[in-house]
């Protein structure tokens, strides 16, 4: 049987501030009402794909600072229930950096929360290489959690470069799930590599999703072109290697598996399931196909699958 498993790219909607966008629109009721859900709906999701845990996000859109605070308090209540079930990302209002350091710390030494999980653009299209920013990296450090930068739907001013001609449907895909907001979201760890943050902050901890946001099958070539971006003290293979972690969170397939582990360190990579917008079926089938082409040891499979996210996260997933 393969090892139990930790999740920590799962969602939900606390329906404390409008998280509404073409692409959200359109699911599904059925992924609307797991949205909604931090019970025993989501417990017995979490039963039948063989996961002892979720590390549990809001989903992406506008985040003031009320609103952040309301969902993270239900987020914390909901993981008090449900003790070793389920743990926190918190929500940060990134656009009031001041406000975010405040709420980063209060999710993380009054809730309990193992860091916080960002959108990976503010409202505005803005991305954290400004360093009026950089005080919430900062804070991360010092309370030692890791940041999950996560894809957003696109700004105003970053939504005409994915229309054309044709179907509306087909912009709305090519600007998020398809293909846009995954290297938006690459690109801003390339921003932040650019702008020295991880030399300003060496013991900066990052965690991305969907198998490194499209950056491992272009890595060799783009960290050999940083040569002419400018001075870092760190390279962007070192930083790619000590300050970046990996989710499995949407894709399940072998090919970019196998493309990751060849560009990253084993204990860098962690399984993740995406839900409710991929089924926790789905991710337990993903890790079983996995063990059956044997490219993990057991060790290195029971690692990937909660090994990693105990150790980075600081917790432990309840006994079965």
């Amino acid at each position: 049987m393969p090892p139990y498993l930790i999740a920590l790219e799962e969602h939900y909607d606390a329906q404390v501030f409008d998280t509404s966008d073409a692409l959200h629109e359109a699911l599904p009721a059925h992924v609307h009402d797991r949205l909604h859900d931090l019970g025993e709906s989501r417990i017995a999701d979490m039963k039948s794909g063989n996961t002892r845990l979720q590390v549990i996000s809001h989903v992406g859109g506008p985040k003031p600072v009320a609103g952040c605070m309301a969902a993270n308090d239900k987020l914390a209540a909901a993981c008090k229930e449900h003790q070793g079930s389920f743990a926190g990302w918190a929500a940060l209002p990134m656009q009031d950096p001041e406000a975010a350091v405040e709420e980063l710390t209060r999710a993380v030494k009054d809730l309990g929360f193992v860091g916080a999980l960002l959108d990976s653009h503010t409202e505005d299209g803005s991305m954290y290489d400004d360093a009026k920013f950089w005080p919430v990296f900062a804070q991360a450090v010092k309370l030692d959690v890791p940041l999950y930068i996560h894809p957003s739907y696109p700004a105003d001013n970053m939504a005409s470069h994915y229309r054309g001609n044709f179907d509306k449907n087909a912009a709305i895909m090519m600007a998020t799930a398809s293909w846009g907001w995954h290297s938006e979201c690459g690109l801003h760890i390339l921003r932040l590599f650019a702008s020295g943050v991880f030399d300003q902050f060496p013991k900066l901890k990052i965690v991305i999703g969907h198998m490194g946001e499209m950056i491992p099958f272009m890595l060799d070539r783009t960290a050999r072109t940083t040569r002419v971006w400018g001075e870092f003290e760190r390279d962007l293979q070192t930083v790619w290697q000590e300050n970046i972690w990996v989710t499995t969170s949407g894709l399940f397939t072998l090919p970019p598996f196998e493309c990751l582990l060849k560009v990253s360190p084993a204990d860098k990579i962690m399984f993740s399931v995406d839900y409710p917008f991929s089924t926790t079926e789905t991710g337990a089938q993903f890790v079983e196909e996995i063990q059956r082409a044997g490219i993990l040891s057991q060790e290195q499979l029971e690692a990937f699958c909660h090994g990693n996210a105990e150790k980075l996260l600081k917790l432990k997933a309840q006994q079965a």
